[in-house]
């Protein structure tokens, strides 16, 4: 068996590790995928020319290049239950909050809430797309990722449609109150996601490495849906909280064009 290592200089989250694994799975002879996000490199162990496989992925455009291949004695590789079982807790905390979050930004006027509500669902389709496409056809992987991408954008073009008429109207002010106790909650549920990453014996593996980044960047937000409930407190305005509404759909947006990426 063959070890190739390229690489990736554009690889930095699970959208690109999941791009990549998808591109790859159409490739006979490709036993398992090394990733290691933080290197930004990927170890491919096959069998037959290496070709074939940086031809692929130079098509993703994400800046691969193959560094070396060598002979490798490995002939076996083991799946851990225990990152599938963690990775379902995850998703199964970000859906919820999902629902959670957008149900109080839609009664209680906070574009805040529904921004992060849409990133927590965003969060739950790079999940479930690697969950639930396992056995599955590529056409089917890349059936899921398109409806996810599509959907993601849709929602938050609504919510920056939602953010101009609140703007340039009349002014609605969210509940402060609300805004703070359920952004502290799923600060609190993302800070729990992290510890499960932290106790995790795969915890230094690449893929739960690059998880754990995903939530802190949960955290990053969460915080910032606190501050601005505190500054419609302070400030008597629904501006803090229309701002920091249009920045977390600018990081939906982003990250559904990467879940894009995935379905083409």
């Amino acid at each position: 068996m063959n070890q190739s290592l390229f690489s990736i200089s554009q690889m930095d989250c699970p959208s690109e590790e999941n791009l990549i694994r998808m591109q790859l799975s159409a490739i006979e002879g490709i036993q398992h995928l090394d990733f290691d996000l933080a290197k930004r490199e990927l170890k491919v162990y096959h069998t037959g020319e290496v070709q074939l496989i940086t031809s692929a992925l130079s098509n993703l455009n994400l800046g691969a290049k193959h560094v070396s291949t060598v002979n490798s004695d490995i002939v076996a590789f083991e799946e851990s239950n225990q990152q599938r079982q963690l990775l379902w807790t995850v998703l199964a905390i970000n859906f919820t909050f999902f629902i959670v979050e957008i149900i109080a930004g839609l009664l209680y006027k906070s574009m805040g809430l529904v921004a992060d509500s849409l990133d927590m669902l965003a969060d739950s389709f790079v999940y479930a797309i690697s969950l639930f496409a396992v056995g599955k056809s590529i056409v089917k992987k890349k059936t899921i990722a398109t409806i996810a991408g599509y959907f993601q954008i849709i929602l938050a073009l609504i919510g920056f449609g939602e953010v101009l008429r609140r703007f340039f109207g009349s002014e609605q002010m969210p509940n402060f109150s609300v805004m703070i106790v359920v952004s502290i909650c799923a600060l609190v549920a993302n800070g729990y996601c992290l510890y499960l990453f932290q106790k995790s014996k795969s915890k230094e593996e690449a893929h739960m490495k690059a998880s754990m980044i995903f939530t802190s960047n949960d955290v990053i937000i969460n915080i910032g849906v606190i501050t601005a409930g505190l500054l419609v407190f302070w400030l008597e305005s629904n501006k803090p909280d229309l701002i920091v509404g249009t920045i977390v759909f600018v990081v939906v947006i982003i990250g559904a064009l990467k879940i894009l990426k995935l379905g083409r």
